[in-house]
């Protein structure tokens, strides 16, 4: 494997394109991906964020290249995706219209087996600026698994009965159904600069926590300001996340730093009271 642009125990960050640094990952090492990958909607509209209206381009990086090519980059990712992905192993893809069929059928003709499409309900989404079509108020993920024969990870008793209150729709005590409610990412996620596709820690800390066991690698490919890693380094999991942008690397960096730092603090506080008593 490359060597890392920022490594810690259980957290390391890659800088450079994303197939690239995934054909220096051995075969069969990495239990779940989750993959936020570019929608290619950047196209000079515009958009309403924070009831302002603003430019709907998010980088070069987000820039559509047609149809075609489009796809063959969905397609060459994922196909590196499921050789690095043990034979138990599953990948979620967050996407909206623009990108998810695509990515969709790169799964299939790289042999995923579909587990769930999950609707992530958007309560608190931006209106529609033109009021020509219905608001846009969620995103879907794609959950498959590399082999259909293989037992993936599940944990079906911790989505059932625990507590999610952060989601208006999940009801205690009863299995947790495909249509996710969760606000997109609080201003405390911010603090450090924010990401143009930044997820809600709350959505990443579901993912993880119903498709890893502690110990297990996870793996970002498109990791931009690390939620994924975030959460993954929580729940006591190892991450990976690469991205071709310097400045989000960074923002990683620092949004880790304060979590190690606030867990260490907590750890010593810990410490100390057991001393006293």
């Amino acid at each position: 494997m490359l060597k890392p642009y920022f490594e810690k125990p259980r957290f390391k960050l890659f800088l450079g394109d994303s197939i690239e640094i995934l054909k220096s990952i051995s075969d069969n090492s990495i239990d779940m991906i989750f993959a936020d990958p570019p929608y290619f909607l950047s196209s000079g509209t515009f958009t309403c964020q924070n009831g302002k209206m603003v430019s709907v381009k998010k980088g070069e990086w987000d820039l559509s290249n047609g149809t075609k090519k489009n796809f063959d980059f969905h397609f060459f990712w994922i196909k590196e995706c499921r050789r690095v992905l043990k034979p138990s192993g599953t990948i979620w893809i967050s996407g909206t219209y623009h990108s998810i069929y695509q990515c969709g059928f790169a799964l299939e003709i790289n042999g995923f087996h579909f587990l769930n499409d999950i609707a992530w309900f958007k309560p608190n989404a931006s209106p529609n600026l033109s009021c020509r079509f219905f608001t846009a108020s969620h995103e879907t993920l794609l959950w498959a698994k590399k082999d259909k024969k293989s037992k993936h990870t599940f944990n079906y008793e911790i989505m059932k009965n625990g507590s999610w209150p952060e989601d208006q729709l999940k009801k205690k005590g009863m299995q947790m159904r495909s249509v996710w409610s969760i606000d997109t990412p609080k201003p405390v996620e911010k603090k450090f600069g924010k990401h143009p596709t930044q997820k809600p820690f709350n959505l990443l800390k579901r993912v993880v926590l119903a498709s890893t066991n502690k110990g297990d690698v996870i793996l970002d490919p498109f990791t931009g300001s690390s939620t994924t890693g975030i959460a993954a380094y929580i729940a006591g999991r190892d991450f990976l996340g690469i991205d071709n942008e310097k400045q989000y690397l960074d923002l990683s960096i620092k949004r880790f730093n304060e979590l190690e730092s606030n867990l260490k603090n907590k750890l010593k506080l810990f410490e100390e009271k057991n001393e006293v008593s």
